[in-house]
């Protein structure tokens, strides 16, 4: 256990943008995993379940099953049991918080009785009538959750608006502030100090955005690789700024070969 090595690898930006794999992305994760590192996707990316980010990666040809972590898990932990949560979110945030036993109530219309919290993620459909929804169950006393802060996320060609611009929304209209479940906050590295179960060695975080993955790697010990990928153009890092996901993959098995002294 103590000799593990972890890479924590945000998705969006940095393995792929969009529907898109960066180039040399799958080969340097690959690499990784056949020198011995074990790899966690860590992703703020809250409107799909996790099994869709594992589908995505096993059909590029990347081991995932039980390694990825996103938003969704950790909002859920926010809720209890038996708690009605209105959902302002996608079908990701719906299944972790039927999986966390909440009863789950939609977000498309005001709903008879009171809610426990409102849980705010990325939801392409997401208006103004529903904007009202949410303002008016906060406004009740309901907790309002963010299943992240980021404002954008990147694809093939553009910036797209994010979970965070629509938590913001939300926010501005109920006068409340949000709990923030996702990168870089308690909750999230809560879900990874639980999976990662044990010592790590060398626990590395390579992320595009530097409020969010420097900050998670803060939060949980990792040393942070900054990639030029993603949302940031340039930010300063424990290790520097890299090209992309294969450059950091080519620093960190060179540096293992310089320590084994091969």
């Amino acid at each position: 256990m103590g000799e593990r090595q972890v890479l924590l690898c945000d998705l969006d930006g940095v393995v792929w943008r969009r529907a898109v794999p960066i180039p040399g992305s799958v080969e340097a994760l690959n690499d990784l995993i056949a020198s011995g590192w074990e790899v966690l996707f860590i992703t703020n990316s809250s409107h799909d379940p996790a099994s869709h980010h594992v589908e995505r990666l096993e059909s590029l040809g990347v081991p995932a099953s039980d390694r990825v972590l996103t938003s969704p898990m950790a909002a859920a932990l926010l809720c209890e049991p038996g708690e009605r949560v209105l959902c302002a979110a996608g079908p990701g945030v719906r299944l972790e918080l039927e999986r966390r036993g909440c009863e789950v109530v939609p977000g498309e219309s005001d709903v008879p009785g009171a809610v426990d919290a409102v849980v705010v993620g990325l939801h392409p459909e997401f208006d103004y009538r529903r904007l009202g929804v949410a303002m008016r169950a906060v406004r009740s006393g309901a907790r309002l959750i963010g299943t992240n802060s980021d404002p954008t996320f990147p694809t093939e060609g553009e910036l797209l608006p994010g979970g965070g611009s629509i938590l913001a929304a939300v926010a501005t209209a109920s006068g409340v502030a949000p709990v923030i479940a996702g990168k870089p906050e308690a909750p999230m590295a809560d879900l990874i100090t639980t999976r990662l179960a044990g010592p790590v060695m060398r626990l590395v975080m390579v992320g595009d955005r530097a409020s969010t993955d420097g900050r998670m790697a803060e939060a949980v010990g990792a040393e942070f690789a900054h990639v030029l990928t993603g949302v940031d153009d340039d930010a300063p890092s424990d290790t520097g700024s890299h090209d992309d996901l294969r450059a950091v993959a080519d620093w960190l098995l060179e540096r293992g070969r310089a320590d084994r002294g091969d």
